[in-house]
């Protein structure tokens, strides 16, 4: 199927997927589940062909670690459906509701965009986040995965279409491609495809933003900082750069920077070289950190780097103030961490930081759609219109109005026979 047939056979299932019953979306999800759990080692056989061709082709490591879909992936990736399937019904919820006269009536209900195109590179999860996420929002989804991992996905589309459809969910509505033409050729269908989220580089984000008409979400680079503050208690912490570096190197929420200021940074500072120096962190800092500890010298570029490795900037601040100009010059609006006792400094950190997440006292790894109960997301948008943060249901839902009238016309307001009330209503949509 070429992906113009496949574009149109996606938008033909939105249609009747907008429309089609909770319980017929949670049921597909459960036989997504079970199949997932029936076919997990057809799944991990698949992969195990993507490692070991992508290792004899030299992928970088970051994408190797990504593209690693083991026994414990599944698990984690049946734990984010089953999540998403206790969840309540997102479509077709009332958002508002006001009574333009005492016999018209406006409500503002949700609806599902309908048909949303994914790019994204390495990691299989990403598949079974996006296509379950897309399902219970009502959302036809058309997938394009690396083609490092084409094995793995192919066996995962194959599963939740079948799984899906053999539920009750109309044909079509997930579609799978798998080559760069593909992906050139979709960013032209802005007459089938609703919206693109890309999931990559920074110069791939950039590459579709500039090259489709069609409405991007998304983010290009994940560079996360941690600042500590004067007076923050020191094993905290510790604790929290060392998750938030370490605890999974290769994604978009780990931290990238930490900021540490001038007061706190000749006890903080050794302590964390001890922490990371375990992990096997390469740390470089600015003179004043090396004059504390020894690791590599910072340049500029690391300031904006995102890193998705081992390895871990530092830099020493003089007040508060100099942390939020950094962060807000070099981030990327993604995710921000304080670790404070100063409430005043946390509510002035948290108002000033322009970024979609920012923490007080946890790890920037909490950035995460599953972890926010979301049930999973399709991605991280550093957007600031629609959606902003970790995507989950509700980024993938826009709204419509809905008028129920009894014969009323305009004319009659216009000629003041009838006057508007605009008055709040605290009731659902129904007809």
């Amino acid at each position: 199927m070429s992906i113009i047939e496949a574009a149109k056979a996606a938008k033909k299932a939105s249609i009747d997927l907008a429309a089609i019953d909770t319980v017929i979306k949670d049921r597909a999800l459960a036989e997504i589940v079970n199949e997932l759990e029936n076919r997990m080692q057809d799944i991990v056989t698949a992969n195990n062909e993507d490692m070991t061709r992508s290792k004899n082709e030299n992928l970088p490591s970051p994408l190797l670690k990504r593209l690693k879909f083991d026994e414990h992936k599944v698990v984690d990736v049946i734990a984010g459906i089953e999540s998403l399937r206790k969840l309540p019904e997102p479509v077709g919820k009332t958002l508002d509701a006001t009574a333009l006269d005492t016999d018209l009536e406006l409500y503002k209900v949700s609806c599902p965009i309908g048909v949303i195109g994914v790019i994204f590179e390495s990691r299989p999860d990403a598949l079974v986040q996006i296509s379950s996420l897309c399902l219970k929002s009502g959302n036809a989804v058309i997938l394009k995965g690396g083609t490092e991992a084409r094995s793995t996905n192919r066996i995962l589309w194959e599963i939740i279409k079948t799984a899906s459809e053999k539920a009750g969910i109309p044909s079509g509505w997930i579609q799978l491609i798998e080559t760069r033409e593909d992906v050139t050729a979709m960013l032209k269908l802005d007459d089938s495809i609703d919206l693109i989220v890309p999931r990559g580089s920074n110069e791939f984000v950039k590459y579709i933003m500039e090259n489709s008409n069609i409405p991007v979400l998304g983010h290009a680079d994940g560079i996360c900082h941690c600042y500590i503050d004067e007076g923050a208690d020191i094993e905290m912490a510790v604790n929290i750069a060392l998750d938030s570096k370490t605890q999974y190197v290769a994604v978009c929420n780990a931290t990238e920077t930490l900021l540490v200021n001038k007061n706190l940074a000749e006890s903080y500072l050794p302590l964390l070289k001890k922490a990371m120096d375990k992990k096997s962190v390469e740390l470089v800092g600015d003179e004043r950190v090396r004059s504390i500890i020894d690791i590599g010298i910072a340049t500029d570029e690391d300031w904006k780097s995102e890193y998705l490795d081992y390895k871990l900037s530092i830099k020493i601040v003089d007040n508060i103030k100099e942390a939020i100009t950094h962060i807000n010059t070099f981030g990327s609006g993604h995710t921000e961490v304080i670790v404070s006792n100063n409430k005043e400094n946390v509510e002035t950190f948290m108002n000033l930081i322009d970024s979609g997440n920012v923490f007080w006292n946890c790890s920037t790894r909490f950035s995460d759609g599953f972890r926010y109960g979301f049930g999973a997301e399709v991605g991280i948008s550093t957007n600031k219109i629609h959606a902003r943060g970790p995507v989950g249901l509700e980024g993938l839902l826009i709204y419509k109005y809905k008028m129920i009238g009894h014969g009323n016309i305009v004319d009659d307001y216009e000629t003041q026979k009838k006057t508007y009330k605009h008055v709040k209503l605290k009731k659902e949509f129904k007809l």
